[in-house]
């Protein structure tokens, strides 16, 4: 327990802490600090995520046009 930034967010959490804490137990976690730590892991990998999507080519789609039928009379 020595990430300053995670001890920070525990301390703002105020009326919310209760509800943060059944939600990291429900989902397996052994403490709340573990379980932010997961969060802001997830949060930094989808960041990173993203810049690598934005960064990528993205490829040219090419739509092909369907011929138009030719009318055999002109009233239609």
């Amino acid at each position: 327990m020595n990430n300053h930034q995670i001890l920070e967010i525990i301390e703002n959490l105020k009326g919310r802490r209760n509800y943060e804490e059944k939600k990291a137990s429900k989902l397996g976690f052994n403490s709340l600090y573990a379980y932010i730590e997961n969060k802001i892991l997830k949060a930094k990998e989808a960041e990173a995520a993203k810049i690598l999507e934005q960064s990528a080519p993205k490829e040219e789609v090419i739509e092909e046009k369907k011929p138009e039928k030719k009318k055999s009379c002109s009233c239609c």
